[in-house]
């Protein structure tokens, strides 16, 4: 593929970490990648800042375009998900954000979208794969799902060889407690 036909694809990116081998994994398939930061998920705000700010350094190291939305929109990620189990929450969480990925996909001629959360084996890429699929039919824009698993770990070691803070939960307040609660579990019972 020829530079002048480059497919453009909106990356939703969930933080710098997953972003260190998903963004120069997807531009060797010759792909035009712009970032789109929206992750009203992530909680307490600090953490939130955190993430965005490390981001923004990720970025301009690696010279990927950003389109920032730093919209807080906390209250609609909870209504969408609130008294749900682990696995609707987590595609309510994931519809939410590729929405709004792939409204601004479609208003601004993207070929493809897709997000960084394919990285991890944490994540539900049956949820995610669904979520991508519905989004694309109400946007209009194909929904582009590589699984980049492979390249989880490598991931962590770029974030650390390039000092960039890596968070140790997925970012949602029931992930959180999840992760921390585990521990003070674990604490008791060593």
């Amino acid at each position: 593929m020829s530079s002048k036909s480059k497919h453009k694809l909106l990356l939703h990116t969930c933080c710098a970490p997953c972003t260190t081998f998903v963004y120069p994994e997807l531009v060797k398939k010759d792909l035009e990648i712009t970032g789109y930061f929206y992750n009203p998920n992530v909680h307490p705000y600090k953490e939130f800042e955190k993430r965005l700010e490390t981001l923004k350094i990720y970025a301009s190291l690696s010279k990927l375009p950003m389109v920032y939305n730093e919209a807080y929109d906390l209250e609609d990620h909870l209504r969408l998900t609130m008294g749900k189990g682990a696995s609707e929450r987590c595609l309510e969480c994931y519809k939410l954000r590729l929405y709004t990925v792939a409204a601004y996909a479609r208003a601004k001629g993207f070929d493809y979208f897709s997000t960084t959360l394919l990285i991890s084996p944490h994540q539900n890429h049956a949820a995610i794969i669904q979520a991508g699929m519905e989004i694309s039919r109400l946007h209009g824009v194909p929904f582009y799902y590589e699984d980049l698993r492979r390249g989880f770990q490598t991931s962590h070691q770029l974030a650390k060889e390039m000092k960039l803070y890596l968070q140790n939960y997925c970012g949602c307040v029931f992930s959180e407690k999840e992760r921390f609660a585990r521990a003070v579990e674990n604490s008791y019972t060593a």
